[in-house]
């Protein structure tokens, strides 16, 4: 049997990675500054790249892959679609994007520290994933 922290690990790293792809997607259409549409373009293509390397190591492990939970797809929709209905700047989009890295990180850290006996390379892509996430962070400060 595969080590059960590793597939958990692996599993929350791919929720993680479809949770950012569909954030982005959400708001993409939106954005007005050329170089934010390109800042999160690239992100979005390093999450769905991550989430291919996920994907073929949970198949190696004999794990299923797992979307990112009911409530907070539809948590993060309300909030971007208030937010966004009440103010539909780049600067917007900038923070809530900066808010969902920050939830990312901490959550990806959180179960980094929970599947302490996941194996070296499913903690080396939750790392990977946490890097991806503040760098995007960092990337989108000057739009706040």
């Amino acid at each position: 049997m595969e080590n059960k922290d590793t597939i958990c690990l692996l599993q929350e790293c791919d929720a993680g990675t479809k949770m950012a792809v569909d954030s982005i997607d959400e708001i993409l259409e939106k954005i007005q500054d050329e170089n934010l549409r390109k800042v999160l373009t690239e992100s979005r293509e390093e999450h769905l790249k991550l989430g291919d390397e996920i994907h073929t190591l949970l198949t190696k492990h004999g794990g299923m892959y797992k979307d990112p939970s009911f409530i907070s797809k539809g948590m993060s929709f309300i909030k971007t679609n208030v937010k966004m209905g009440l103010d539909d700047s780049d600067k917007t989009v900038a923070s809530l994007i900066t808010d969902g890295c920050d939830m990312g990180i901490k959550s990806l850290q959180k179960y980094l520290n929970e599947y302490e006996n996941a194996d070296h390379i499913s903690k080396g892509i939750c790392k990977k994933l946490i890097s991806i996430e503040e760098k995007l962070s960092k990337d989108l400060r000057e739009y706040l």
